[in-house]
Parts: structure tokens; sequence; C-alpha cells
């Protein structure tokens, strides 16, 4: 198989291509569109909207914070072990990235469990509307994502795995980190 050399200092040709960073874009903005949306209408519900954060759990919240954002770190060493043709240790840390993942999920679900278990569920009213919806999208990033990682992974492991393709993996996983960092202080802290 012919390997293409791919000029990276090219801006039409970024990390994991231009069309992945076409879909990052967009889903940036659709995100910022929402949570522009969100603080549009808390300014109509300001006192509804804080006593419903109230309601979060923020340490749930900075937990899930501290997973994602080690998970982001092991994937950039994963991404810097690959560049230098170590292998067995980008192996680790892509594992290391995808239970960082599995860990932020298994808490999502703790904390999904227990709003529900407490009756804050999506028609409770419109702050828990806004909660559900974007942090359930968020959560669907993040089984994409680690689907993803997981075919990164079995690539790394049979050895035909690409720069290309490990740099692609790695830039949808750091926009999932993007996204709930934006998530994660407008959400569990500001209202």
């Amino acid at each position: 198989m012919e390997t293409v050399k791919i000029d990276y200092k090219n801006i039409y040709y970024p990390p994991g291509g231009i069309l992945l960073w076409i879909l990052i874009f967009l889903e940036l903005i659709t995100f910022g569109i929402a949570l522009i949306i969100l603080v549009i209408n808390s300014k109509d519900n300001l006192e509804l909207f804080h006593q419903s954060r109230l309601h979060l759990n923020s340490t749930f919240g900075a937990i899930n914070t501290v997973f994602l954002l080690t998970s982001g770190a092991f994937m950039a060493v994963t991404v810097h072990q690959f560049k230098q043709n170590n292998l067995k240790e980008a192996s680790l840390f892509i594992k290391l990235t995808m239970l960082g993942g599995l860990l932020f999920l298994i808490l999502k679900g703790i904390e999904y469990y227990l709003k529900i278990k407490s009756g804050y569920t999506l028609g409770s009213n419109s702050f828990f509307t806004f909660y559900w919806l974007l942090t359930g999208f968020h959560v669907i990033h993040v089984l994409v994502g680690l689907v993803i990682l997981l075919f990164t992974q079995k690539g790394l492991k049979k050895r035909t795995l690409l720069l290309e393709d490990m740099e692609a993996g790695a830039a949808f996983w750091h926009m999932c980190d993007l996204i709930w960092l934006l998530l994660f202080p407008i959400l569990y802290l500001i209202f």
C-alpha cells in the first residue's frame, strides 16, 4: 500500500484532514448556538435557572472534567508516541485515553440516574431541558469518540494505522474535551 505524504504546513491539510475540521467547527458552532440560546432563555427565568442548577452535582461535573482532560492529555501522548514509532507506549496511552472516557460515561450515567430518580427529567423545566439535551448530545459524541479510538487501537495493534487516522481520532477526542469545557462551567457553575 502506497502512503501519501501530507504537507502539514499547508492550511488545507490540517491534522486529520480538512473534512474532519469542517465537522469539528460545525459541532462547535452547534453547541455554541445552543449555549447562546440557553443564556438568552435564562434571562427570563434567572431564579428558575439558579434554583435548578443547584440540583446538579458540581463535584460530579468537576470529576468528569478531570477524567476528560486527563484522557485528552493521554491522547496527546499517544499521538506523540505513535509519531516516535513507540507503538507499545502508544497502545498503552490510547487505552488510558479510553479508560478516561469510560470513567466519564460511568459517572455521567450515575448522575443521570440520580437526576431521574429525583424527578429532574427532560420536561421538568427549561433549565433541565437544556441540561439533558446538551449533556446527552455530548455523551453521544463521547460514545462515538470511544468507538473511533477503539478502531484506532485495533489499527495500532495490527500495525496498519496511518498517522492521518491517529490524528483524526485525536482531533475528534479533543473536540469532546473542548465541548465539555464549555458545558461544565455554564451548566454547573454559572447559574
